[in-house]
């Protein structure tokens, strides 16, 4: 269907061209053959319909003037060609050992030293020490080539033209803010982490990601915000994992989302526990009168089934023993006085009867 861009009334007018269009966009000669144009009907609802291409054309009218149309694809449902083009998939920088030239550090330096004062060799021999203290490393780049990495701690010398980054290797702690999010039931509350990590690839977090002590901490809020997201923070009915009764299923998971995401970055985790986790403060107290509710409703089905039970247990026992026979009006009387005693908060004041 061929839409013009310029609404009349209560739809679009549609051009078809009945000639090919000239190349150039200049005002044509009266000789050029006009364009016919007719009526379409009204546009169709946005609601119903959804383009999903326009294509421009070019026309002329009858007046000779330059007339722009273009061709709309209109879909009828929400879903249909809509087409979720999958991630991009980047190749991970593999670290490896430095392969270029690798001197004792001690030895290059005295000989570096007399050197100094000879057209500059000197300094630029200096230039190739290294030191790699241990659980650190250095990403070796030469000309803007990786060539490798150190591991080795010790004093080295390497080619002096080359770059070098330092990248630690030692265990790491990010503990996260408290972060405000809403649990499976919509619940706002307050969840925090923290995360024990190190790095376990240097090319992978040097030159894969940027910044990887920033990339780790938005992942790890990330992540933590779809965890609580996942479970209420009371279970609502027996085998419910949930936030505050279950924190090691919820650490398991969520350490299972951070290697995840943390593995394009070359980042090893190595522990995650959750630090805090309460009700936001505006639901608090209306959350601390709930659980003292659902305790006080828990004790009261405990202390009505013990007191069913030795009701039970002592009817039972007036019967074997025939300490007294009762029928069924003074049984249901025994019964409502012992059930009142047994399940009353404050202390019973029994009644004497003196059968007058």
């Amino acid at each position: 269907m061929t839409v013009d861009g310029s609404r009349r009334g209560a739809g679009f007018a549609v051009a078809l061209c009945g000639a090919s269009p000239p190349t150039s966009a200049a005002r044509p000669t009266n000789q050029s053959k006009p364009a016919r144009t007719i009526a379409s009907q009204q546009t169709p609802n946005p609601g119903d319909q959804f383009p999903i291409s326009v294509d421009y054309r070019h026309g002329w009218t009858k007046a000779g003037a330059p007339r722009y149309t273009r061709d709309v694809t209109y879909r009828e449902e929400p879903g249909q060609a809509l087409v979720v083009a999958p991630p991009s998939s980047v190749e991970a920088t593999k670290e490896h050992e430095y392969e270029g030239v690798k001197l004792p550090g001690v030895l290059m330096l005295l000989l570096g030293l007399p050197l100094l004062l000879v057209f500059g060799l000197g300094i630029l021999l200096l230039r190739g020490l290294v030191l790699v203290e241990p659980n650190q490393s250095k990403v070796v780049l030469l000309f803007g080539k990786y060539k490798g990495t150190l591991r080795k701690p010790g004093f080295h010398w390497i080619n002096p033209f080359t770059a070098r980054t330092a990248v630690s290797l030692r265990v790491r702690n990010f503990d996260s803010a408290k972060l405000k999010v809403n649990d499976l039931r919509g619940n706002p509350i307050e969840i925090g982490a923290v995360v024990v990590w190190r790095v376990r690839d240097t090319a992978q977090a040097t030159f894969d990601v940027e910044h990887y002590e920033s990339y780790v901490a938005v992942q790890t809020e990330s992540a933590i915000r779809s965890t609580a997201a996942k479970h209420p923070y009371d279970a609502a009915q027996p085998g419910q994992v949930s936030l505050r009764g279950d924190s090691d299923e919820v650490n398991v998971e969520l350490m299972a989302q951070l290697r995840d995401r943390l593995s394009h970055a070359g980042v090893e985790v190595l522990e995650v526990r959750l630090s805090h986790l309460a009700y936001a403060p505006e639901i608090a107290g209306v959350m601390l009168r709930r659980q003292q509710a659902e305790a006080i409703i828990d004790a009261r089905q405990r202390i009505v089934e013990g007191a069913v039970t030795m009701v039970k247990m002592a009817l039972d026992n007036l019967r074997d023993q025939k300490v007294v026979e009762l029928d069924k009006d003074r049984t249901a009387a025994l019964v409502s006085n012992l059930l009142v005693v047994l399940c009353s908060d404050s202390d019973a004041q029994p009644v004497i009867s003196t059968g007058a």
